[in-house]
């Protein structure tokens, strides 16, 4: 970043298991105040379509994306507090950009949540049809 390259960042982590915006990481906003590089918020659309989780090679189709207005942030990357509201703030703004449903949880604990249930329902079928 510091010779003006630009990066893409996924403040969440991870993949979402459904779809929906994930709380982020505050790695965000830790390069946010030391490289003093603008962030760029981007909403991305039709990425579950075009490379499915697991699907190694995508199909080839055109991933929509909006750009919001540049960020700039400036702060002690020390005190946690100032890194979860800037970390905040920048999926907010993905939010605002997406439309998608947040939601205040990390993306790899709604995964764990979400295999659990779906075992749990597996179980349920199997007891239904034996």
């Amino acid at each position: 970043m510091a010779g003006g390259a630009c990066i893409g960042i996924y403040p969440e982590g991870t993949r979402s298991p459904d779809g929906k915006l994930y709380k982020g990481r505050t790695g965000i906003a830790r390069m946010a105040i030391e490289s003093g590089a603008a962030i760029i918020p981007v909403a991305m659309f039709n990425t579950a379509e075009i490379q499915p989780t697991g699907q190694v090679v995508p199909k080839v189709q055109r991933v929509e994306m909006i750009f919001g207005e540049p960020l700039y942030y400036k702060g002690d990357t020390s005190d946690l507090k100032v890194l979860r509201e800037i970390t905040d703030e920048i999926m907010n703004k993905i939010q605002e950009l997406s439309g998608q449903e947040y939601v205040d949880m990390y993306a790899s604990e709604a995964k764990i949540i979400l295999m659990k249930q779906r075992r749990e329902e597996a179980k349920r079928e199997k007891r239904e049809e034996g």
